[in-house]
């Protein structure tokens, strides 16, 4: 049998050099493989497990485990888990809220659509369950079935909410020592909406498959967009995927931390000092521009998280975790501070009878 000649020769191994780069980009493109590269993709427990053993040792300081709760003493479990959306929003200065009505579980579509009429509201609007976290069942409705639809799937309290259609997404941290009347915004967080750019011959889907944040998100796109994947955008149209600013849901967490001036902590301590027992959590708003940060025209806060927010600009791709671990140490630290000072000033801490019916009443709304 002869040998290969040269050009065969090339040929082969032309042929090996493809099929193991194709295999690498297998790899690369799994949406296993993309969440073991990054960290923020990592499940909530893997990221949290050192700061569960650094709130093991703030408990033992506090000798309560549950010491976050006299954060927010205005707000149940001081926000960590369980509170009402609604009753928090109650408490904005109305200048910086949306139009947002709480619908009981099972109200009828004609109910619904009369109280959205007295208040002004249309759609597009905002619906989410009154008592959830990480973006849980938060929808975009832009029609009356899919507002049906959303009723008729929902067992538990919902908000409606105003639609703010404002192009910039923020997510502020601040936080204010009881006894202070200055606080600090420690975090500033810039949210991109999951999205594609069409380039004229590539379907959504095609595209969606060079986005490895979009990957991840496929199955549920697949469920809500069906054949509208199949649909090809012309070059250079931005198609918006999905209209919700929770990372869950694919938005990308940038670091917007130069944007943090005594100009913008002041109009937050004036739109936190009006907010009685709030001291510690993070605004999730929309505004125009930048400067409405500043100015406060335009800015339209849309939910209010306490105790168990977090400083969400270490979510930026490619943010150090090492970095991120100071930033949440720190966070905790100061969650610790202002509850033991609330404490010290007659704000007692929940029971852990009290804990275990807020968690046996959330197992029961997720159920």
């Amino acid at each position: 049998m002869q040998p290969l000649s040269l050009p065969n020769q090339t040929i082969r191994l032309s042929l090996i050099r493809l099929c193991r780069n194709r295999l690498t980009q297998l790899r690369l493109t799994y949406p296993f493989f993309i969440r073991l590269r990054s960290w923020e993709y990592w499940p909530f427990w893997v990221v949290y497990a050192p700061i569960g053993v650094y709130w093991l040792w703030l408990s033992v300081k506090a000798r309560s485990f549950f010491f976050f709760s006299a954060a927010n003493p205005s707000i149940l479990t001081g926000g960590l888990l369980g509170e009402s959306k609604k009753s928090i929003l109650d408490k904005i200065d109305t200048r910086y809220k949306p139009e947002t009505l709480l619908i009981k579980a099972g109200t009828p579509i004609k109910t619904v659509c009369q109280l959205l009429s007295q208040k002004g509201i249309r759609l597009p609007v905002i619906a989410k369950p009154d008592v959830g976290e990480r973006g849980w069942q938060v929808e975009k409705i832009e029609r009356y079935e899919g507002l049906v639809d959303y009723l008729r799937q929902q067992k538990n309290d919902f908000l409606i909410q105003e639609y703010v259609d404002e192009p910039l997404e923020f997510g502020v941290f601040y936080y204010r020592l009881p006894g202070q009347v200055r606080g600090v915004v420690t975090s500033i967080v810039r949210k991109e909406f999951l999205g594609v750019r069409g380039n004229g011959y590539n379907c959504i889907e095609e595209l969606i498959a060079q986005n490895e944040r979009a990957i991840l998100q496929l199955p549920a796109l697949r469920q809500q967009w069906g054949k509208r994947l199949h649909e090809i955008p012309a070059s250079g149209v931005e198609v918006l995927l999905v209209p919700i600013g929770n990372h869950s849901r694919g938005t990308k967490f940038m670091n917007a931390n130069h944007l943090i001036t005594p100009e913008l902590t002041a109009r937050f301590d004036e739109i936190s000092g009006s907010i009685d027992g709030f001291y510690y959590g993070r605004y999730d708003l929309r505004c125009r521009t930048i400067a409405d940060l500043t100015t406060g025209q335009h800015l339209k806060i849309m939910e209010l998280n306490g105790a168990g927010a977090e400083p969400a600009h270490i979510y930026q791709p490619g943010f150090p975790i090492l970095e991120a671990y100071r930033v949440l140490f720190h966070h905790w630290n100061l969650l610790y501070r202002i509850s033991r000072e609330n404490n010290r000033r007659g704000v007692r801490y929940m029971t852990l009878s009290e804990s275990w019916q807020i968690w046996k009443q959330l197992k029961a709304k997720k159920a």
